[in-house]
């Protein structure tokens, strides 16, 4: 078709899954279910760490930003797939779309140097428990979030600009819930060859980058915790660490899954599949990964919880 017949987009329709018309009733009712349960579990998480004084510490101050992290890109996404499945598909603008993608991608890349810096901070508190207070500082941990903010900042500048600068024409179906990479280059009617290559390098740069962090301290902390001579001294380090290895098996395995290949040689239904777990399971779970088996988070739970029953009895 020639360039000058070509219709430019202004707006997308979200077709979200299209192929299954007969779970959209079940999946609204599910991913409903999980955006209350993930809101709930992570701004309760958030007034928890608020509340209690005990939970004052550089652990539960960067537990209370990946809670908010959870929580803003979570919300992102899950209101228009919710829009989506209630009407079949969503119209939704050029510029929403663009907003979409760069809200989503600030947290995502922020979520990922944040669990580096929390691996990091584990290895503080194993290697130097006496002095773990007095190495960390509240200013030394909002440099550090700070940090983290500004990369996935970055990162989210250099995707949108990259993803954006393409041309879309005539045809604006996307076949996904939400405003992604590759199912926004399957629709581009422009080279996607050196955008691709851009967006892949830096999300690989990124993505090993903050595997590496973390696999050193890791294997740091290891080598601390063989130092210990208590086997009690031992599972309390080992416990301390084993709710952010979860929470980083978890995020990184989706990444890599998602990000380390190619984006427009994915198959759109298995990325579908992933990017459910990616944008709505994980923040679901990582409160309930950093609450079940923290003594301290359940302390904190029954004295607020506590404190509530007064007040409603007075």
């Amino acid at each position: 078709m020639a360039k000058n017949n070509l219709t430019i987009v202004t707006e997308f329709i979200l077709m979200g899954f299209p192929d299954y018309p007969e779970l959209e009733i079940p999946l609204f009712m599910a991913f409903l279910s999980f955006y209350l349960v993930t809101l709930l579990g992570n701004l309760g998480m958030i007034i928890l760490i608020h509340e209690d004084v005990r939970l004052h510490t550089p652990m539960y101050f960067f537990l209370s930003h990946l809670s908010l992290l959870d929580t803003c890109y979570t919300s992102v996404i899950t209101p228009q797939v919710l829009a989506t499945l209630a009407a079949g598909r969503t119209v939704i603008s050029y510029g929403q779309c663009a907003a979409q993608f760069f809200f989503f991608t600030i947290c995502a890349g922020t979520e990922c140097f944040l669990l580096s810096v929390m691996a990091l901070d584990r290895y503080v508190a194993v290697s130097s428990p006496l002095l773990y207070i007095v190495t960390m500082p509240p200013r030394i941990c909002w440099a550090l979030v700070l940090g983290a903010y500004i990369c996935g900042l970055t990162g989210s500048i250099l995707r949108t600009s990259c993803t954006f600068t393409l041309s879309f024409c005539d045809d604006n179906q996307i076949n996904f819930f939400f405003c992604d990479l590759p199912p926004l280059l399957k629709l581009a009617c422009s080279d996607t060859k050196d955008v691709e290559i851009v967006i892949v390098f830096f999300g690989n740069f990124v993505i090993l980058v903050n595997a590496l962090v973390i696999l050193i301290s890791y294997l740091l902390i290891i080598k601390a915790v063989l130092k210990v001579s208590s086997s009690e001294g031992r599972a309390k380090a080992v416990s301390t660490c084993a709710s952010h290895l979860t929470a980083v098996a978890l995020f990184f395995g989706t990444l890599a899954f998602m990000y380390l290949r190619s984006a427009s040689g994915t198959s759109l239904e298995e990325y579908k599949a992933v990017s459910v777990f990616y944008t709505v399971v994980i923040p679901m779970l990582n409160p309930l990964i950093y609450s079940l088996r923290n003594t301290d988070v359940k302390a904190a739970f029954r004295k607020v919880a506590g404190r509530f029953q007064v007040s409603q009895s007075m």
